[in-house]
């Protein structure tokens, strides 16, 4: 039994829901999270651990920054990656953190971001790899959609794990926050899979749960004839409806406390 009260305890939890086999978010060592912790560090999923199984053992607590300030450097090298990445570890007899955990660590310095979640779902992926990965990302087809995903998602190219797709991932990000005025609650990585991010475990839970099944009701719609999208003005009324805020904040999915 884990203390979802604690940093640890609730990034296990988180964990063990999206690791579940019925969901079919992930399986074996695929995907990973990461909460923050402490004023400049994190806490994320060791490299080859299973998010079903997760325990303490399978949690490396990381500097942020080391991994962040990797992200700006013009040119490294797989070694230089792996030499980071032990190097961030607060305990030097941890586990090596995920490769992944350079996105984590810069994704958790955003606005609002306490937790991360990673996962490869089926669904979803089905779409990511194939031409209608765009759509799925920039159009939504029904109301609880906008209200756990956001308006729109972030749509990541295929790009080599690792350091490459943090800096690709960082720049996608950057420009929909620009674009936007807010940070997203999930971004689409091409032919590979889901990150969502929230304030709340629940956030990151929701976010990823809704996309899977907007991802089922895509296929079906396309099987169907094609799906019908709600117009630019139906998403814009979903996402401004203070009565839909407040139902995110009830459900855990937003911290703010405008109305």
């Amino acid at each position: 039994m884990t203390d979802a009260s604690t940093p640890l305890g609730a990034l296990l939890d988180l964990s063990h829901d999206l690791g579940r086999e019925d969901r079919r978010l992930a399986i074996l060592g695929e995907g990973n999270t990461s909460t923050a912790f402490g004023a400049d560090a994190f806490l994320v999923k060791a490299s080859g651990s299973n998010l079903a199984t997760l325990d303490a053992a399978g949690v490396t607590a990381c500097r942020r920054q080391p991994l962040i300030d990797l992200l700006e450097k013009p040119s490294a090298s797989d070694r230089d990656v792996d030499t980071a990445l032990m190097d961030s570890r607060l305990d030097y007899v941890a586990r090596k953190p995920s490769v992944e955990a350079m996105f984590h660590a810069w994704l958790l310095s955003l606005p609002g971001v306490a937790f991360v979640g990673h996962t490869h779902p089926v669904t979803v992926n089905a779409l990511l790899c194939s031409a209608r990965a765009r759509d799925f990302a920039e159009r939504r087809l029904f109301p609880d959609e906008i209200v756990c995903c956001g308006a729109r998602s972030v749509l990541v190219p295929y790009t080599d794990p690792g350091l490459a797709l943090a800096r690709a991932i960082r720049d996608a990000v950057r420009a929909a926050i620009e674009r936007d005025g807010v940070t997203p609650r999930v971004v689409l990585l091409e032919n590979h899979g889901l990150i969502a991010l929230g304030p709340t475990p629940a956030a990151v839970l929701a976010a990823t749960l809704m996309a899977a099944k907007a991802a089922e009701i895509t296929l079906g719609a396309c099987a169907a004839g094609g799906p019908r999208y709600l117009t630019a003005d139906d998403v814009a009324r979903i996402a401004n409806r203070s009565d839909e805020h407040y139902r995110q904040r009830a459900l855990g999915l937003r911290a703010d406390p405008s109305p």
